[in-house]
């Protein structure tokens, strides 16, 4: 018969090391009150004892739940992924952690994403984008913890702002392409409300054009976000066909910039002699592809770093947090358009 053992205490850990139960609970809570030797010996002891503190607990008493709650459209968006790795690396000194949650795409997922974050009592919480659901907005504006919004620049922002008009960093490509010579330019994908900040993009295009004086038309659905290289290449594909005499594309993503690219040397449409081809977010795809595509780089892990710089300064109370932080995307001139 096999009988369960005992889990290891607090105390027994305590006894081990030669300090009291308080001081272990400090030690694991990171307490700068506790020397590093008398940490490293405490944390030998668990180590030796097969002890994991029980932070649920000590939360409770607390108050604290030392995580941060974090929504992103999607799990295996590069740009998103480094996002979360410089928020993680600037929290980790602070022994936080982060609670992540996937919306994709859909506002509706982020509404209860948020209500379940909520429930859990974050000490702060990070959502991508500044657009979301009647409700969600509610539940952030009564949240009573640090709210960010990243990735956007929100008219009306419920709490601090870290990120850049997307609309701005693609009008910078049109004016550049423009300044160049072209005129007959068109867009990929941006075409759903699903992803707030690829329709950006589009619209952002748009106004350039007609600030130009130009067609805006010559623009091209891709199917639901996030957009995949094969919807990128069909998107190529329909334009080639529907409009050959187009000078340039501008993607909404380096994704589906790359399938462009891929079906223009399908079709052996020379690129960039015959044709430009440009995307967003400076992906590695971007700069390993024949030709290196032109892109624009939002420097995510800036946001992310930036953002746990903030976090940090309002659990501390400091004063005087900027509460927008603008980022500035660079336009990254490579092989594709000449």
């Amino acid at each position: 018969m096999t009988t369960s053992r005992k889990s290891p205490t607090m105390a027994d850990v305590a006894r081990l090391a030669g300090v009291s139960p308080m001081t272990v609970s400090r030690a694991f809570k990171t307490d700068s009150s506790v020397s590093d030797a008398t940490r490293d010996a405490i944390l030998k002891a668990a180590d030796d004892l097969g002890y994991v503190f029980d932070s649920t607990a000590s939360a409770l008493r607390s108050q604290k739940t030392d995580f941060i709650a974090v929504t992103i459209p999607s799990i295996n968006n590069a740009n998103f992924a480094e996002t979360v790795r410089g928020l993680s690396e600037g929290l980790k000194s602070r022994g936080l952690q982060i609670l992540l949650g996937y919306t994709d795409y859909d506002m509706a997922e982020e509404e209860r994403l948020i209500e379940q974050f909520l429930r859990r009592r974050p000490e702060a919480i990070v959502v991508t984008g500044g657009q979301h659901t009647p409700r969600a907005r509610r539940m952030l504006e009564n949240a009573g913890i640090p709210v960010i919004e990243t990735w956007d620049l929100p008219k009306d922002p419920i709490g601090h702002v870290i990120g850049f008009s997307n609309a701005d960093a693609v009008r910078g490509m049109v004016d550049h392409f423009v300044a160049k010579g072209l005129t007959r330019i068109g867009f990929i994908g941006g075409d759903t409300t699903r992803d707030t900040r690829g329709a950006d993009r589009r619209a952002g295009f748009i106004a350039a054009m007609q600030a130009h004086g130009l067609d805006a038309t010559r623009l091209v659905a891709a199917g639901v976000p996030p957009i995949s290289m094969r919807e990128g290449a069909e998107a190529m594909g329909h334009l080639l066909d529907t409009l050959p005499d187009t000078q340039a594309v501008i993607c909404v993503s380096d994704l589906s910039a790359f399938g462009a690219l891929t079906e223009c040397q399908r079709r052996r449409v020379c690129v960039p002699d015959r044709l430009w081809i440009a995307g967003f977010g400076d992906y590695e795809i971007a700069e390993i592809a024949v030709p290196t595509l032109t892109t624009i780089n939002p420097f995510p892990r800036e946001i992310g770093a930036r953002t746990a710089e903030l976090i940090l300064g309002l659990l501390d109370g400091q004063d005087g947090l900027p509460a927008r932080i603008t980022i500035s995307p660079a336009l990254l001139i490579r092989q594709s358009t000449g």
